[in-house]
């Protein structure tokens, strides 16, 4: 076990209606005048903004509004944001919408309270000093940025995507009602969570003792998000299932899963960034359609770890060793991507890069990691490219 440091700040409302108590604490939290941040127009004509705007006012709160957020955000937005902020006096944004909203948001707060080129920190030249109040009200359960550190911003030029962690950008609350999630189509609500199991898979493939504790739960994080997966592909309007995946989607990305370990190996959403950010695919997605190519490529340098996720997680039974088991469980995932509708190939995603393509990502993975990805095998260039080729 590794020592740790456990921070989770973010108050949250969670269950039917939380939504009517935004306005309330953001004045509890020292906002006077808001930024409210969206997306498209689904928020506006399911009635959420309305609700929202009612809250604020009702407080007696000052808010200007600035929509647009599109998946794997842009930089271009954030600045537009950071100006209009700084204009009107905004002294708390709240973030109503996915987790590319809220990273948006972030994104948005760190440059209220800097007057450097945002950009810097994405790129790990400087740290932030600080970030504007956050607040969340998320309407998908995928990302966990409601509960978490990180941001990831794409700048178009280049079309770059890169992520930063602060504990200063943790929201101060999060609003959590699954009933506004229950309209999503099923593409979304089948990659949202694949990005749920994924941010604690990357955490429970480490390379050191860890906890057993830790280890249990982040077992049952998985095995109840495959199991309501299942259930939402069935029956979309399922409230229980939506909770529990909208409650595992928070306690996936705010540490919890990772408490004791090396941190895990994350080269799975260092490869899917680049690839995101090439060609604009949706997160989870991307990351279903790599998974099984990196799992392939790197399990026999740990294949105990792979034969315990087969047998704790995908229930894989019967004798093996720890190579064959770890095989089994690999497939059996992969099976699980199919099950719910999710690609397991590129060009099951409908993408199909070249082969400068694949070397021009594996060349921007490395640059953004500063050498090697991941830790089960640490990945260079050719070892990127070559699963790439893999996942075609």
């Amino acid at each position: 076990m590794q020592n740790f440091i456990f921070n989770t700040p973010t108050r949250v409302l969670f269950g039917k209606n939380a939504e009517e108590n935004v306005g309330g604490l953001v004045r509890e939290f020292g906002g006077h005048c808001v930024l409210l941040h969206y997306g498209g127009g689904s928020a506006e004509r399911s009635g959420l903004l309305a609700r929202i705007r009612q809250s604020l006012t009702g407080e007696g709160l000052r808010f200007v509004e600035l929509g647009g957020v599109v998946p794997n955000p842009r930089l271009s937005l954030v600045h537009e944001g950071i100006a209009l902020g700084r204009r009107e006096g905004v002294d708390f944004v709240l973030a109503v919408g996915g987790g590319s909203v809220i990273d948006s948001a972030k994104a948005i707060g760190y440059g209220l309270v800097d007057d450097g080129e945002l950009w810097d920190f994405y790129e790990k030249k400087r740290k932030a000093s600080g970030c504007a109040p956050i607040g969340a009200v998320p309407t998908i359960a995928a990302a966990g940025s409601e509960m978490s550190a990180s941001s990831v911003i794409t700048k178009e030029e280049g079309w770059v995507k890169r992520g930063y962690s602060s504990e200063y950008a943790r929201p101060r609350f999060a609003v959590m009602n699954p009933d506004l999630t229950l309209t999503l189509p099923s593409w979304q609500t089948a990659s949202g969570c694949v990005d749920i199991l994924m941010h604690t898979m990357e955490r429970y493939f480490h390379r050191n003792d860890g906890m057993e504790l830790t280890d249990g739960i982040a077992e049952t994080l998985l095995r109840t998000v495959m199991k309501h997966a299942l259930v939402l592909r069935d029956e979309p309007s399922n409230y229980e299932s939506r909770a529990e995946i909208m409650w595992a989607g928070s306690l996936s990305h705010n540490g919890l899963t990772g408490c004791g370990t090396d941190g895990g190996d994350w080269a799975c959403h260092k490869l899917e960034h680049e690839l995101s950010g090439l060609f604009d695919v949706s997160h989870g997605a991307g990351l279903a359609a790599i998974w099984g190519s990196w799992a392939r490529y790197v399990y026999r340098f740990d294949a105990a770890r792979f034969a315990r996720f087969a047998h704790k997680v995908m229930g894989v039974s019967g004798a093996g060793t720890h190579e064959e088991m770890a095989e089994k469980g690999i497939a059996a995932m992969e099976n699980f991507f199919r099950a719910i509708r999710m690609p397991v190939s590129l060009t099951e995603l409908g993408v199909h890069p070249a082969e400068d393509q694949m070397r021009e990502m594996a060349e921007k993975c490395c640059l953004a990691v500063g050498g090697k990805a991941g830790v089960i095998r640490p990945l260079a260039v050719e070892d990127m490219v070559e699963i790439y080729r893999m996942a075609l």
